[in-house]
């Protein structure tokens, strides 16, 4: 799970649109088959009914299956990761925007039995394999959900002269976010996720935390 830097940046954009077209309603009715399937079980079939749009519009739209499934990850990181990553504030003490980003994360992961875990984390990694653009979009959002961690540690005060510097510690945090979202892919629910969490940030928070 990773939100990379901003959405508007570096995303794949539709090279025209049919007559009343709505493309926020189309990429998210995307989002669920992928989120729900996976890359490979995402027929094209499945994903034309669902974004009611012939083949045809959805080739020229997003070139392919691959452009439309990496249009869909602008999308879903600027509907569902942006707000999770959003709850690390600062708006409280550290360890306040800590619970509050695993919380949303735990949210995010379990809130609908249809769609578990992420698309990132689950459905892009899972991808990624030998497909280039896959795997520099998986290393692009990673990198930017811990840019963003590593900044709310040194807002925090965070002790860099240790061993576990603000990058360290925010990818072990997004570590175990990503985690937290492949339990939830396998069956885990809130109650099972939530102590787990607790944990993490338990640990998270001896070395440096000011």
């Amino acid at each position: 799970m990773a939100p990379g830097d901003s959405p508007s940046i570096a995303d794949p954009r539709p090279r025209g649109r049919p007559r009343q077209f709505d493309e926020r309603a189309a990429l998210d009715a995307a989002i669920r088959v992928f989120w729900a399937a996976g890359y490979d079980g995402a027929s094209i079939d499945r994903l034309c009914r669902a974004m009611r749009m012939p083949r045809a519009s959805l080739y020229h739209l997003y070139g392919d299956k691959q452009g439309l499934f990496l249009a869909a990850i602008g999308q879903y990181v600027e509907t569902r990761i942006v707000p999770v990553v959003a709850a690390l504030g600062p708006c409280g003490t550290l360890a306040e925007d800590l619970a509050a980003f695993f919380e949303q994360v735990i949210a995010l992961a379990t809130a609908d039995p249809g769609t578990p875990g992420c698309l990132i984390s689950c459905v892009l990694a899972d991808a990624a394999g030998a497909n280039p653009a896959f795997r520099a979009e998986l290393a692009r959002r990673y990198d930017g959900m811990e840019a963003r961690l590593a900044a709310r540690f040194r807002a925090a005060g965070w002790d860099e002269t240790g061993e576990t510097g603000a990058p360290a510690a925010a990818g072990l945090a997004a570590a175990v976010a990503r985690g937290l979202m492949l339990r939830a892919r396998s069956g885990a629910g809130a109650g099972e996720l939530a102590p787990v969490a607790r944990a993490a940030q338990a640990a998270l928070l001896r070395p440096g935390a000011r």
